[in-house]
């Protein structure tokens, strides 16, 4: 059980690494494997089920965080912590829930730290890494931080 644990830790790490800017040229294939085609990406709770609303199949979640990422110019920097989190396995699933911290610079300048509870489920297959078949964040708690000064070069 162990190692299913760490395979699903593997994959959480592996997307959220995929969603932070700066990014790597196409990532879209990376992206489209940890996904199951039957899975579902949504936004719940006041805040994000407005901005994100309900994905269904990992064409219309790619299409959606496409909207996010390079060579789309919605963030300029983006990071995303992961804090520790549960994860119960069954024999097939697995579900966990996990706080994570954002840290977002726009291409407007400005930025912002959030918290959100993400609640995922996984699929477990032989010999296959965990896939998402369920993705749920809930903002909690964001705030404005101080816009950086233009840097130098831009001047």
């Amino acid at each position: 059980m162990g190692n299913q644990r760490e395979h699903v830790m593997n994959t959480l790490d592996r997307y959220l690494r995929l969603c932070d800017v700066p990014v790597r040229a196409d990532i879209t294939d990376e992206l489209g494997e940890l996904f199951t085609d039957d899975a579902v990406w949504e936004g719940v709770g006041p805040e994000y089920s407005g901005e994100f609303g309900r994905r269904e199949g990992r064409t219309a979640i790619l299409e959606m965080l496409a909207g996010y990422l390079p060579p789309n110019p919605h963030f300029r920097e983006n990071v995303h912590l992961l804090f520790p989190g549960t994860i119960d396995l069954h024999a097939t699933t697995a579900r966990g829930t996990w706080l994570m911290q954002q840290l977002s610079r726009y291409a407007s300048g400005d930025a912002e730290v959030g918290v959100a509870r993400l609640e995922v489920t996984f699929r477990l297959e032989p010999d296959r890494p965990a896939r998402i078949s369920l993705f749920r964040t809930e903002r909690l708690f964001s705030a404005p931080l101080a816009s950086a000064p233009p840097s130098k070069e831009a001047a």
